[in-house]
């Protein structure tokens, strides 16, 4: 099922555009199920492998630059030419997909994890991982058509699986897994009675882990079910703390799925929620937290700063419209580095543009910052250029950007900036 991935990888590579085929029959074949065995989600990763990723993830994090980047992936193409069996292969490569994502490079993360597909692995939990990371940067790139057909092929795979092994091999963690990128699917596209349907599916069957629960918890801040939603975030931002061991299958995870990721993106999403509901010490803290553990993660200048720094600035927002007090200066200079640290492109490009990375985020930013100058008499028209860009590039399917600034009480949902693949939900 990885085969798709490679193939948009190349038609990205040429320059050429790409239409996410409809799946055929042939395609959503599945490997013989006799090459997994009952215990096929508790294999025991080899040691060696394990410790020559840690280094090299270690490596090329240490200085967060193009050159320790490089580093480390050459330790693990090494790593992988030296292991003898394709398990272990396989965790290498979600380890260089990481690698590469971490480093911007999508179309080269996306085609390592194409590679899985040549690997004749007899862990599932490496299939969903990979499968998992693939959906996760075709959101990130606004890709839904090709997210959702990653996900069905995988809850194919695992269904075939269910069929002829039965219940009890420990699949049940990853199906669940799967459903809830099922869920995030829908909710992103506006189909909030199926992703309800899916999310509380998953939750009936109780095998939650960080990214089910934190999709989950996003549904439910997203309906202003505000309690409920906390709930989960902490049980999120618990259980990754207690995370020990991150060679456990049930645990695997790269590029934007990863575990790192996955606690950042729920102490972001908690911050987020003690604002809306009117807490904003306690926001202030949290999304300064999650600012710090970006910024020790991923480097002072990463885009996903500038994410986190979009939070904050609607954080003061809201809280100067509630306090009925003014904080321009503050929300003007956040937002404004945000934009910068975002990449955001000159606005004579088509903010609508396909090919306008987190563009959600970028239109939250130059919509908020736009709000600080159009009440500036002299910079008026530039604050109505930000505007109008941002509107256009603002993609939610519930609400205008002009509600999710505001967010009047009257409103039935609010936006939830969700971190792992920087959108609006």
């Amino acid at each position: 099922m990885m085969r798709l991935a490679a193939k948009v990888s190349r038609s990205m590579r040429n320059g050429s555009s790409f239409s996410f085929p409809v799946p055929k029959p042939p395609l959503l074949s599945p490997p013989p199920i006799r090459q997994f065995s009952a215990n096929s989600s508790t294999f025991t990763a080899n040691p060696v492998a394990l410790e020559m990723i840690k280094y090299a993830t270690c490596l090329a994090r240490d200085q967060k630059t193009e050159e320790s980047y490089a580093r480390g992936l050459l330790v693990l193409e090494q790593c992988e030419s030296t292991q003898p069996d394709d398990n272990s292969k396989g965790l290498v490569e979600l380890a260089r997909s990481t690698l590469l994502f971490e480093r911007g490079s999508h179309e080269a993360a996306i085609e390592r994890l194409g590679k899985l597909q040549d690997l004749s692995l007899s862990s599932i939990a490496i299939k969903v991982a990979g499968s998992e990371a693939l959906v996760g940067i075709y959101l990130e790139r606004y890709q839904e058509d090709a997210a959702s057909a990653v996900a069905d092929l995988a809850l194919q795979f695992l269904g075939t699986i269910r069929q002829e092994m039965g219940d009890g091999g420990g699949f049940e963690v990853l199906e669940a897994r799967v459903k809830a990128l099922k869920g995030l699917i829908e909710l992103i596209c506006g189909n909030l009675n199926s992703a309800q349907s899916v999310f509380e599916g998953v939750q009936r069957e109780r095998f939650f882990n960080g990214n089910t629960t934190l999709s989950y918890g996003e549904f439910l801040h997203g309906m202003r079910k505000f309690s409920t939603a906390k709930e989960l975030y902490q049980k999120v931002i618990r259980t990754m703390s207690e995370i020990k061991d991150f060679s456990d299958p049930n645990n695997l995870g790269a590029c934007n799925m990863t575990s790192e990721e996955v606690a950042i993106a729920a102490s972001c999403a908690l911050g987020q929620l003690e604002a809306h509901m009117g807490n904003f010490n306690d926001a202030e803290e949290i999304l300064t937290a999650a600012l710090k553990k970006t910024e020790e993660h991923f480097g002072p200048h990463h885009p996903k700063i500038g994410v986190i720094l979009t939070c904050i600035a609607l954080m003061y927002r809201l809280k100067a419209t509630a306090e009925h007090s003014s904080a321009l200066l503050i929300q003007e200079g956040l937002f404004r580095r945000a934009i910068e640290l975002l990449k955001a492109p000159p606005l004579e490009v088509d903010g609508a543009s396909e090919n306008v990375y987190r563009k959600d985020i970028i239109a939250l930013a130059r919509g908020g910052y736009a709000e600080t100058l159009c009440v500036q008499k002299s910079r008026k028209a530039e604050g109505e250029r930000l505007k109008n860009w941002a509107e256009a590039a603002w993609g939610n399917r519930w609400m205008s950007l002009g509600e999710a600034l505001e967010l009047s009480e009257s409103s039935p949902k609010v936006p939830v900036v969700d971190t792992r693949i920087c959108r609006a939900v």
